[in-house]
């Protein structure tokens, strides 16, 4: 069977070491999704392959390989914007570690998203220049849910249908995938309170301008409340914890 040789743009989410020398990259690319590939000598190599494996880093990639289902033969790798301004704030590396991870567990391997590939685009480089902030993380999370076909129910009850209303209290049920209003809720202790506002907020930044989220500052509850029920969402969703976002929760506790 005769290798075909592809060139395309994408995303390392992450590596693994293969023998002395050689790495298996995941890849979120632009043209074919998520896809693995196997780059011989790479970790010897010092001109094919210098520094272009780290993840999150924006590369050109040529490769071949005999079918979709097979591993890639990556031919060579080269970086487009290794996020510099990133690295060097631990604050923003940690929420970059987290959105690679996040595209990385909402993917199936081989299935093409052009949307995805911009939503990962457009949230680094928006990263790479902004300030950080729980907005960001939230927004992200919301927009990739949606993408991968997992949006939460935010603006109506999931019960009584009746939508968002001002000044009512709500709560989140991960089980059920949406907001129960309080009549329709019967809360009991573990279920999850959330304010219209939090609600709303949540909804506005899912579709906004990309270029005005950063105009967009949850306050200290809306913060709290967005992360308590996405994240449980998230886990819930994926069967499992995302261990960036862990990692990054104990390094901001840390650095207070």
């Amino acid at each position: 069977m005769i290798r075909e040789s592809h060139k395309t743009t994408g995303f390392v989410l992450r590596t693994l070491n293969y023998s002395e020398s050689d790495l298996i990259i995941t890849f979120y690319s632009h043209d074919f999704g998520k896809f693995k590939g196997i780059a011989k000598g790479a970790k010897k190599s010092k001109k094919r392959f210098a520094n272009v494996f780290e993840p999150f880093s924006l590369t050109n990639i040529i490769f071949t390989r005999k079918s979709r289902d097979m591993l890639a033969f990556i031919e060579s790798c080269d970086i487009i914007d290794h996020f510099n301004t990133i690295r060097q704030d631990m604050e923003k590396t940690l929420i970059a570690s987290y959105f690679i991870d996040l595209t990385d567990h909402f993917s199936p391997e081989g299935k093409k998203n052009e949307k995805v590939f911009e939503l990962l685009q457009d949230f680094l480089f928006m990263l790479n220049r902004e300030k950080t902030s729980d907005a960001i993380i939230r927004f992200f999370e919301m927009r990739l849910l949606k993408l991968a076909g997992f949006e939460p129910a935010l603006d109506h009850c999931i019960v009584c249908k009746t939508p968002v209303t001002n000044g009512n209290l709500y709560y989140f049920h991960a089980n059920d995938g949406g907001i129960k209003c309080s009549t329709c809720a019967k809360p009991q202790r573990y279920e999850k309170p959330v304010s219209t506002g939090t609600v709303r907020t949540l909804l506005l930044g899912k579709d906004m301008d990309i270029d005005k989220i950063k105009l967009i500052t949850l306050t200290d509850s809306s913060a709290i409340e967005s992360r308590s029920i996405l994240t449980e969402f998230i886990t819930h969703v994926l069967g499992r914890e995302v261990k960036s976002l862990r990692v990054m929760e104990q390094v901001r506790k840390f650095c207070t």
